[in-house]
């Protein structure tokens, strides 16, 4: 009897203690939601704060919330944001005092010099909310106070969210409007985009996200100075300038000490060693697409936006690591090669095959006669596998240098040396080819055996393919850059070969921003 009723007390005592810490919980939430009228009294002078009801504005917030999700950049993000903290007017209270949101309007005001608009921050908007929530007399009803605080609050989450980003990752994500980007690029998540909401010091954090890189500096002031480039109007200097400033933002630049990087616009390789070029040669690259790149643009899907539709022989923009190379390479034709080319040749001349030392296979087995084909029995591009032999006239030439893609694109030499003394480059099937593979085999490898054997093969009359492994591999980016700052600190411009730009600015455009 005595432990019985010893158990019923302790669990009343336990239920009364948790009543208590329930009631004092609850009050200190009140407490906590009292506060805000009379903070916002504080700051403005505005007595009609002081008869706020906490419930009767969070009321009016989560309404506001739910109606104006679809203006929102990322809705489920603030949503749940305010949901764990209570619909709290978060932001607007941690810069409140001596008119902390005021510092966000010059950013805003200035967006221009980064290539983007003020209005896509709605800087017009939040510049009569702030003036109003800080004018004694500029509201009159706690209604009204309920609708401007809630209206600022939104307000300003969006639109710092939105330049947050804009200038630490870029507006737009690459690979959703390019058809042939497969460069590894980061993006905001939530971690990097709820940090807006721990902001301390406005002013400061602004700008900290200023990109410090010399090139967007230098761009950034040309596009400030407002001049037209050689043969350009201003206006299309301006929408060069700013496409390169959306690039530039982009997370997908080089890094380690030693990478190779091809601009294919500008038509040239470069090895980076420790932030200096160490070997620049030219190259040729894949063709650009034949007719205005306006007519090659189709609507994206999801959103209504234009996604580039990229001409089947371009150079795609990709990261990957060469590990090897293929000295003395054969050449593993590719079906719509064979089809459009080397089937309709070999129909042609019944000579071409033996005479440019291509090899055809069927289901794996070579085909001895090559005579015995008929040319226009189904698709013999496709029924048939074509081979080139190393040697001289390889379209490879005397090596190639591999590295991961989906694209099955790589760097090698090629027999048609004619083409580098052209200014206009993009000539090949997609790959890219080097003006002075050897040199670039000596970047990669340094002295020692390996380099020698491969410049040893590469003389040799009697070519034999041969792989050879890299000691180390060497990252590799395929960009596409068409306005930079030379060393003069001159900006260069080069044609948008693949209509890029182009794709790019309308994406930017739809957004609000290239106005």
């Amino acid at each position: 009897m005595y432990k019985i009723k010893r158990k019923e007390t302790s669990a009343s005592q336990i239920s009364f203690f948790l009543a208590i810490i329930l009631l004092f919980s609850l009050q200190a939430c009140k407490k906590s939601k009292s506060d805000l009228g009379k903070a916002l009294f504080t700051e403005t002078g505005n007595t009609v704060f002081k008869s706020m009801d906490s419930e009767e504005y969070t009321a009016v917030f989560t309404k506001k919330l739910a109606d104006q999700k679809k203006q929102l950049s990322n809705p489920k993000l603030i949503t749940a944001y305010y949901a764990k903290n209570e619909y709290e007017p978060v932001i607007v209270l941690q810069h409140l005092k001596n008119k902390g949101l005021s510092s966000l309007l010059p950013y805003f005001e200035q967006s221009g010099d980064h290539g983007l608009a003020p209005a896509m921050f709605q800087t017009e908007s939040l510049k009569k909310l702030i003036g109003k929530l800080y004018d004694k007399k500029g509201i009159s009803t706690t209604t009204e106070a309920y609708e401007t605080l809630a209206d600022l609050e939104l307000l300003t989450a969006n639109a710092l969210i939105n330049y947050t980003n804009a200038l630490q990752y870029g507006m737009i994500s690459p690979k959703r409007i390019y058809g042939a980007y497969y460069t590894d690029t980061k993006r905001p998540d939530s971690v990097s985009m709820n940090r807006v909401f721990a902001i301390k010091d406005l002013k400061t954090f602004l700008d900290s996200i200023q990109p410090k890189d010399p090139q967007y500096r230098s761009l950034q002031a040309a596009l400030k100075g407002g001049e037209a480039a050689p043969g350009m109007t201003k206006e299309e200097t301006h929408n060069i300038l700013k496409v390169n400033l959306e690039r530039l933002r982009w997370r997908n630049k080089p890094a380690g000490d030693k990478y190779v990087i091809v601009n294919i616009p500008d038509f040239k390789l470069q090895v980076i060693e420790k932030g200096n070029p160490v070997l620049e040669m030219k190259v040729c690259v894949g063709e650009g697409r034949p007719m205005n790149p306006g007519d090659n643009l189709r609507e994206y899907d999801e959103n209504n936006l234009r996604k580039d539709r990229p001409f089947s022989r371009e150079t795609p923009q990709l990261n990957s690591l060469i590990h090897s190379v293929q000295v003395n390479p054969v050449w593993n034709i590719p079906e719509n090669i064979a089809t459009n080319e080397i089937t309709k040749y070999a129909a042609a001349d019944r000579f071409y095959l033996s005479s440019h030392n291509i090899d055809v296979f069927e289901n794996g087995k070579l085909i001895e006669d090559t005579e015995t084909i008929d040319w226009s029995d189904g698709n013999p591009g496709k029924k048939y596998t074509f081979k080139q032999r190393p040697g001289d006239d390889n379209s490879l030439g005397k090596i190639k240098f591999l590295f991961n893609n989906q694209s099955a694109v790589y760097l090698h030499d090629t027999p048609a040396k004619a083409a580098f003394a052209q200014s206009m480059r993009a000539v090949s099937h997609g790959c890219v080819r080097l003006e002075k593979p050897l040199e670039l085999a000596y970047a990669l490898f340094g002295d020692g055996a390996k380099f020698e054997d491969i410049k040893k093969r590469m003389e040799s009359p009697e070519p034999e393919a041969k792989d050879i492994s890299l000691p180390k591999k060497v990252p590799v980016y395929l960009t596409y850059i068409t306005a930079w700052a030379d060393k003069s600190n001159v900006i260069t411009f080069r044609k948008d070969v693949y209509g890029l730009d182009l794709v790019l600015y309308s994406y930017m455009k739809k957004l609000g921003a290239g106005e």
